[in-house]
């Protein structure tokens, strides 16, 4: 929806969340899919790949699992896709990217950077700004929320 001076701005709430949500998502899965990824696999490489050190399995099922609230069972199935794929690979105890990992995540990337650049062009720093800070304080509040839920 185009807002002009006589048209207010939606209200922020869930809904438009997700509908931004999904339409961003949209764009990235469609990228993923010609690279033969999923969304969640492509989570699971990214936390691999910019993860200080190698991680363990659990390490990064619980990272990704804190981020997208995914059952373990279904990352521990993500990983192993991963591996088949060889874009992680086992050393010892730990997982690290292959190279091909990097490079499909860089191609990804090159691809999609000039869609988010027209995404979010022309919005207003303060107002990327303010949308950071509600989006940082809903996300705080609903994982208390889920937090009591599932306790």
């Amino acid at each position: 929806m185009t807002t002009t001076a006589s048209t207010p701005a939606p209200a922020a709430d869930a809904r438009a969340l997700g509908l931004a949500h999904y339409a961003a998502r949209g764009v990235l899965e469609h990228v993923l899919a010609q690279h033969g990824i999923t969304f969640q696999e492509q989570v699971v490489l990214r936390a691999a790949v910019t993860a200080d050190a190698p991680q363990t399995p659990d390490d990064l099922i619980a990272q990704v699992q804190d981020s997208l609230k995914a059952d373990p069972a279904d990352l521990r199935v993500t990983l192993d896709a991963l591996r088949v794929k060889q874009l992680l690979v086992a050393d010892g105890t730990h997982l690290r990217s292959t190279d091909a990992g990097r490079a499909l995540l860089a191609a990804v990337g090159a691809e999609t950077a000039p869609i988010t650049a027209r995404i979010w062009g022309g919005i207003p720093g303060e107002d990327l700004a303010a949308a950071g800070r509600v989006l940082a304080l809903v996300t705080e509040r609903a994982n208390t929320e889920l937090a009591t839920l599932t306790a």
